[in-house]
């Protein structure tokens, strides 16, 4: 058994391939479903191969979830969830361009054993119900959205048929309940948690962000507690009759020098700047990936 090793897992919906690198250099390779009995598997899997393995997967969701809590949770694994992007620069640097699972899963193992090795902080069960709900809420919007667009669509015509505009009516008001139900549930998981109670009294303290960006926020930054948000509350909407007793003439400075930076055509809040070389508007939050929005700047 070797004293310490390297492996890469490549996560499918069903499917889990793991590559193990040892010495420098790729040794073995193996596949595992997607299931707990699965996950069970790669745990012996790794533990008979070395005394120490550090495993490698990309954030890809929950379909990686359950198997980088399981692994997360032996002492004999250390578990990192790595950035798709930094991964995807780490593969163009080894020239490999072309994509398959056991190719992506050795690229994640090159990756855990080359590259500074960050440690995963799993998030916990209040986070992670936080962030599905948050999750559930922003796609019953986007529904809603739709619904009443074709709801619309059939108003400006007398030609439509009545059931499909009461069909649409019925189907909105479903939404918008169960956006109130899950709405409720996301604000009684929030307060008996101290700290995401606080977190998120600090995002609505932000101007331009109400209640609900700020619960998709919150739901997104619950699952990384290694993303560390920083608020800086500019002053110029205090003389534009919207007072922020946060506000500070130094956050409007330092916004109006990373317009500059970032080759920006102005300035606008809520703004969000990751590591001081991107930007996006705060209130968005990109739902199919997460990782892309907090974590777009390269390591």
């Amino acid at each position: 058994m070797d004293k310490s090793a390297e492996c890469g897992i490549d996560v499918a919906v069903r499917e889990l391939v793991a590559v193990l690198r040892a010495n420098g250099r790729c040794a073995a390779e193996r596949r595992f479903a997607n299931t707990p009995a699965g996950h069970k598997e790669v745990k012996r899997w790794l533990t008979r191969s070395a005394a120490r393995v550090r495993v490698c997967l990309e954030s890809t969701g929950l379909y990686g979830l359950d198997v980088a809590l399981y692994l997360q949770a032996d002492s004999r694994l250390e578990v990192m969830v790595a950035n798709p992007r930094s991964v995807k620069d780490f593969a163009r640097a080894l020239l490999r361009r072309s994509k398959s699972d056991p190719l992506d899963a050795w690229v994640l193992a090159e990756y855990a054993g080359r590259m500074p090795f960050r440690p995963w902080q799993p998030p916990g069960s209040a986070a992670l119900a936080v962030t599905a709900l948050a999750r559930r809420i922003h796609a019953l919007t986007e529904a809603a959205t739709r619904e009443k667009n074709r709801l619309h669509a059939l108003s400006v015509t007398a030609t439509s048929l009545k059931i499909l505009v009461t069909e649409l009516k019925r189907s909105v008001q479903w939404i918008e309940r169960s956006q109130a139900r899950l709405t409720r549930q996301a604000h009684k998981i929030i307060a008996g948690d101290v700290q995401l109670a606080r977190r998120f009294q600090l995002l609505l303290s932000l101007p331009g962000v109400a209640e609900t960006s700020a619960l998709q926020l919150l739901g997104e930054l619950a699952r990384r507690p290694d993303v560390i948000a920083l608020a800086y509350h500019v002053d110029y909407w205090d003389r534009l009759g919207w007072p922020d007793r946060f506000s500070l003439p130094a956050a409007t400075l330092r916004q109006r020098a990373y317009s500059h930076s970032l080759a920006l055509s102005g300035i606008y809040t809520p703004q969000m700047v990751v590591d001081g070389k991107r930007d996006r508007v705060g209130r968005d939050a990109d739902r199919r990936s997460p990782d892309g929005w907090e974590d777009q700047a390269e390591r």
